[in-house]
């Protein structure tokens, strides 16, 4: 009855990306649990709940007469000391006194100045200074309140950025680097993506889970996002370059999957291996196929090895032109 007319698409090609998708757990970037070094009765408290304080800041002094009149009697003993050498040494040029009364005299002063050392060490133990800046947790100290040594005063936080960790299987490990950008989302804010950067990738696959622990980076500027906080992690790796082929196209036999390919007006059966199926096109593999081939999508039922078809401009269509969107 002559040849079949035959509706046909193009042969494209896409790159299919390996999603992967992992939940997180959010910290600060950096967090400090201030603890008091000395026993002793807050005399001075500068610091609010929810505040933030800059390093270096004197936050809680405790009570510091005792070392103060300390440190002072330190100093005047020093003072006493260095006179007393100045005296030795004079004496010591005139030979009027032995060289063993001079080492005596210079290791008192020795002596001297450590305990100076040691008066301001005590003193500077009943300030407590904010070793990072960043915001103040919630406190419940007062001034008067007593606290001993080891007692946790308050938490400051630095969450400038956040920190967020999680794993990745094990098939990632070649794929994941530092540096890599990642799309994440704070599971309280259903509509707000943001951009993170890995930070860090772990040396060790846990055996247990075959999974590889990562931790992310996000900047907070605006300061929306806190420690605790579950994240949404999505990252993309660039996987192989596939034949893209309409589903229509797909035949099967007792062989296995396969396309009619049109060539110089008549078709060839070509196997194809199935690599992923979407509802608007299938990913294959062939070594009979190349981006750019026409495939037989409708009027296959009459179809045989060779036979002569006729296929209309109009009739044709792309299923995915070269180069084209990945997956």
């Amino acid at each position: 009855g002559g040849p079949a007319s035959v509706i046909v698409a193009s042969v494209g090609e896409m790159v299919r990306e390996d999603r992967i998708t992992a939940i997180g757990d959010g910290r600060a970037r950096r967090s400090v649990t201030v603890r008091s070094n000395a026993v002793g009765v807050i005399t001075g408290l500068n610091i609010t709940t929810g505040g933030y304080v800059e390093q270096g800041t004197l936050i809680v002094k405790l009570q510091d007469e005792e070392e103060t009149i300390a440190l002072e009697q330190a100093r005047i003993q020093l003072e006493d000391a260095k006179a007393e050498e100045t005296r030795i040494k004079r004496l010591q040029a005139s030979g009027a006194t032995t060289e063993v009364r001079l080492r005596e005299t210079e290791l008192l002063l020795r002596n001297a100045e450590l305990a100076v050392r040691q008066a301001e060490f005590e003193l500077s133990q009943r300030q407590i200074i904010a070793p990072i800046s960043g915001w103040v947790g919630i406190t419940d100290l007062e001034e008067g309140d007593r606290v001993n040594a080891q007692d946790e005063l308050v938490t400051i936080t630095d969450r400038s950025d956040i920190l967020i960790d999680f794993r990745v299987p094990e098939r990632a490990v070649r794929n994941i680097k530092v540096g890599q950008s990642f799309e994440v989302m704070p599971l309280g804010f259903d509509d707000k993506t943001l951009i993170g950067e890995i930070n860090a990738v772990d040396s060790v696959v846990d055996r247990a889970s075959r999974t590889l622990r990562v931790q992310g980076r996000v900047p907070n500027e605006a300061d929306l996002l806190r420690a605790g906080m579950a994240f949404s992690v999505n990252l993309s790796f660039p996987g192989e370059t596939l034949l893209s082929i309409a589903p229509l196209a797909v035949q099967w036999s007792s062989d296995g999957p396969f396309v009619w390919a049109v060539r110089e007006g008549k078709v060839v059966q070509v196997t194809v291996e199935i690599i992923q199926r979407n509802s608007e096109e299938v990913l294959v593999a062939s070594e009979g196929l190349s981006a750019g081939d026409l495939v037989v999508t409708e009027g296959v039922q009459t179809l045989r090895q060779g036979a002569e078809v006729n296929v209309s401009e109009e009739e044709v269509s792309a299923a995915a032109p070269a180069g084209g969107p990945k997956l």
